[in-house]
C-alpha cells in the first residue's frame, strides 16, 4: 500500500514541530505530540485556526527532548523549556496579550476558535447561522476541545503522496508540501491514485508495530494557507482542496478534506520506510 515517508509531532499546538527517523504511537496518539498548548485569561486555546488572534503561534518552533521536556523556539532564535520564567512573558509580548504556557488541557474542554475560511466547505452549512465577528474583526464560529486534550478530533492523523500529487496537478504553482497541512504521518503511495486514504477509512493498517484503523475524513481549515516557516502564505492552496475534494463527513455535509485520522488498535514504534499493509479480520 505505501511506506512511511516521513513523521512529524508538534509538541505545542499551533506552533512549528519537528521531523522525526522514528517515533512511538502511544494510545494518545505520536509520543509527545500536542503536550501542551498556550491559553490565554479566557481559557481560550491557543490555535492557528484564528490566524488573526493566534497566527504568531506558527513563527515558534516546538520540540520535546529526550526526558519530554518541551521546548519553544521563539522568532528570534531563543530556545526557552517550557516552564522557564521568560517564555510566558516572551509568547505573552508576540501575542500582545497575557498568556500562559500550559502543558494541563482544560478538564471540561477549553474554547477554540475557527475563522470561518473562504473556501467552500470549511465549515459545516448547519454553523454559519452561528458564525459571529468577533474584536479582531474576523468572522468565527466558537467551539470546545475535547475534555482533557488539547486535539481538535483525532489523536492521530495521516496525508499520503498520493492525494499530494493530485492536489499540485490541479494548482502546479502552489506547494503542497505536506507540512502545510500538520500530519503525523505522510505516506509514500507512488502506486495509488489521490486521496487514496479515503478507501482506507474502516479498515486496519500495520505500521510498523502499531496497528491503526482510520476513522473520518480530515477537514480544513484556513491553516495550510498560512506561512509555515519557510512556506509561504497561500490562500489558492485551500480553494484547490475546495474544488477537487469536497466529500461527506459524518452528519456535517461536504467538507473540504486532506488526509484521515486515525484511531490506535495496538500502540508501537514506527521508523520512517516502514511498509504499511491491511490487515483483515
Amino acid at each position: 500500500m505505501g511506506t512511511v515517508k516521513a513523521l512529524h509531532r508538534y509538541p505545542v499546538k499551533s506552533m512549528l514541530g519537528e521531523t522525526l527517523p522514528h517515533a512511538v504511537i502511544t494510545e494518545r496518539g505520536l509520543r509527545g505530540d500536542r503536550m501542551a498548548a498556550v491559553l490565554d485569561e479566557t481559557g481560550t486555546v491557543g490555535s492557528a485556526k484564528h490566524p488573526r488572534k493566534w497566527g504568531p503561534l506558527l513563527t515558534c518552533r516546538s520540540r520535546v527532548t529526550d526526558d519530554l521536556t518541551v521546548t519553544v523556539r521563539l522568532p528570534d532564535g531563543a530556545e526557552l523549556p517550557a516552564g522557564h520564567p521568560q517564555l510566558d512573558t516572551r509568547l505573552s509580548a508576540l501575542l500582545g496579550r497575557r498568556i500562559v504556557l500550559s502543558d494541563t488541557p482544560p478538564e471540561h474542554g477549553g474554547r477554540l476558535e475557527r475563522a470561518v475560511p473562504d473556501h467552500r466547505g470549511g465549515i459545516p452549512d448547519r454553523l454559519r447561522a452561528a458564525t459571529f465577528t468577533d474584536a479582531t474583526g474576523a468572522t468565527i464560529t466558537s467551539g470546545s476541545t475535547p475534555p482533557g486534550s488539547f486535539f481538535d478530533y483525532g489523536t492521530l492523523h495521516l496525508v499520503t503522496t498520493a492525494t499530494l500529487a493530485r492536489l499540485r496537478s490541479a494548482y502546479p504553482a502552489g506547494d503542497f508540501d505536506p507540512r502545510r497541512f500538520r500530519p503525523n504521518l505522510v505516506i509514500d503511495t507512488p502506486d495509488e491514485p489521490g486521496f487514496a486514504e479515503d478507501a482506507w477509512i474502516g479498515i486496519h493498517l500495520r505500521i510498523g508495530e502499531a496497528l491503526l484503523r482510520p476513522l473520518v475524513p480530515t477537514p480544513r481549515c484556513v491553516v495550510p494557507t498560512l506561512g509555515h516557516g519557510d512556506l509561504p502564505p497561500d490562500p489558492q492552496i485551500m480553494r484547490t482542496v475546495a474544488s477537487q475534494h469536497r466529500i461527506p463527513v459524518l452528519d456535517l455535509g461536504r467538507l473540504s478534506c486532506v488526509g484521515v485520522y486515525l484511531d490506535v488498535v495496538e500502540p508501537g514504534a514506527v521508523r520512517v520506510g516502514d511498509a504499511v499493509t491491511r490487515v483483515d479480520g
